[in-house]
């Protein structure tokens, strides 16, 4: 099945779900005859169909935290089967759980016993879970703890709760370390780009024993983590706000049906309405031609991110797809942080939902942005985050983050623009959001390494 794995751990079996586009993975573990699952997704089907390949029985649903990242299908998937649901006792939430707290033992089949133990750092009442075998360890679930070669962010509930959570969070990764053994897998929920991890890494696999030698809250003393891990956190997405209130009141199954339909009229009117009218399709087809006042989010990059990101929460959305799998695969990844119905959707191409002409807008490279610029004027927009535009910039460009852009339309500055980001797909949702707002502009679809290569002139520190 896409977006899964194998990863085998002994005699047991371990499936990995992915979900790519948020840098989350959930996990299904059993031993050919019961199973039990850790952070499952909103959208169920597809554990449900995993379970179905795996033939085994369903048990147990394991949360490691109440997420800040995604809208949890614990709940759905525990009424779907059956299972239990397992929740921290400490957490207030608005439904049926089982509770349970560090140190509690669940068994599970005739060899399977998973041990939960307290990991505050990412929230005050995070759990990991060690798995053994017929009492051989095996397995840990670390969720938002103790990443590939990082930890979870612990600035997502507030800055008032900061200072104590990174604390925590070195301490708890020093706990699971101190006392499980070296071999001892790990398998987190974030850290595949999410922005809950505090850091990237490249790393698919690891054990106890790897990340003591590299990871820095196993590897440098509190007072150092905690400087160089806070220094270098950035912004988080808007949407996160609302996903803790969603989990804790427990979110039902989603529906993934189509919403109506809307003709060219229909949905003019909703741009006119100031309603969202995103364009799923890739930043060339978009640039080459798109229907007035839509904005352009791909499905080829981190569309619920972003998308959840800059759009104003509550905002009527209609998603427009070449296909009616490509409106349904949009709406499969915004359920997952909580935007359940879009109010409408259309298909086809620009030329039928725009009652005039599409309009287009050019793309370029570096090079061209800097040939240009020997013969006029222009302004030139960087949309990344600060933290990247501080570490190497375009001399004289002016930095307006993605996410900041829909309030801050007003302070790009008057002229031609060239925007343009790390790699091109949020310099095409600048893009979109410019042209919409009749603004003559570039954008530039290029990999930021070939700037300087194309002679631009680049600087780096603080502004």
């Amino acid at each position: 099945m896409p977006g899964q794995h194998s990863q085998p751990a002994t005699s047991l079996i371990v499936r990995t779900v992915e979900t790519p586009s948020l840098g989350d993975r959930s996990y299904l573990v059993h031993d050919g005859e019961v199973a039990f699952v850790i952070d499952p997704q909103r959208d169920i089907d597809r554990m449900l169909a995993l379970l179905r390949v795996e033939e085994v029985r369903l048990t147990h649903i394991f949360e490691t935290h109440i997420h800040n990242d995604y809208v949890t299908g614990g709940l759905a998937l525990a009424e779907a089967t059956g299972a239990t649901y397992l929740v921290n006792a400490d957490d207030e939430v608005a439904f049926e759980r089982t509770p349970l707290r560090g140190g509690d033992v669940v068994r599970i089949g005739d060899r399977m016993q998973v041990r939960a133990i307290h990991t505050p750092g990412h929230t005050f009442t995070h759990l990991s879970y060690a798995l053994t075998d017929n009492d051989q360890p095996i397995a840990v679930f670390t969720g938002g703890s103790l990443l590939y070669g990082a930890t979870g962010r612990p600035d997502l509930l507030g800055p008032d709760h900061t200072d104590a959570l990174v604390r925590h969070q070195h301490a708890s990764a020093q706990e699971l370390a101190r006392t499980l053994p070296d071999e001892t897998r790990i398998f987190p929920t974030h850290g595949f780009g999410s922005f809950c991890s505090a850091t990237q890494s490249e790393a698919t696999e690891s054990t106890i024993g790897q990340e003591k030698l590299g990871n820095p809250a196993l590897t440098q003393d509190e007072a150092d983590y905690v400087h160089d891990l806070l220094a270098g956190l950035g912004a988080w997405p808007a949407y996160y706000a609302h996903m803790a209130a969603a989990n804790s009141a427990g979110p039902d199954a989603p529906d993934l049906a189509l919403p109506e339909r809307a003709d060219a009229a229909e949905l003019r009117r909703r741009i006119e309405a100031g309603e969202w009218v995103v364009d799923l399709r890739t930043r060339t087809a978009f640039a080459a031609g798109h229907a007035p006042g839509t904005l352009n989010f791909g499905l080829d990059g981190a569309f619920a991110t972003y998308l959840g990101w800059l759009i104003t929460w509550g905002t009527p959305l209609t998603l427009l797809g070449e296909t009616a799998a490509d409106v349904t695969q949009a709406q499969r990844e915004l359920v997952r942080i909580g935007i359940d119905r879009p109010a409408a959707h259309a298909t086809g191409d620009p030329g039928q939902w725009s009652a005039g002409a599409p309009v287009s807008y050019p793309a370029a490279t570096f090079a061209d942005l800097e040939l240009v610029r020997h013969h006029r004027d222009v302004v030139v927009l960087d949309v990344r985050r600060a933290e990247e535009h501080r570490t190497a910039r375009i001399v004289g460009a002016v930095n307006i983050p993605v996410h900041e852009l829909p309030r801050r339309l007003g302070d790009v500055p008057p002229g031609e623009v060239w925007v343009h980001c790390a790699a091109g797909y949020r310099a095409s949702i600048a893009a979109s959001l410019l042209h919409a707002a009749g603004r003559t502009l570039v954008a530039v679809d290029d990999q930021f390494e070939n700037a300087a290569k194309a002679g631009l002139q680049l600087v780096a520190g603080e502004l």
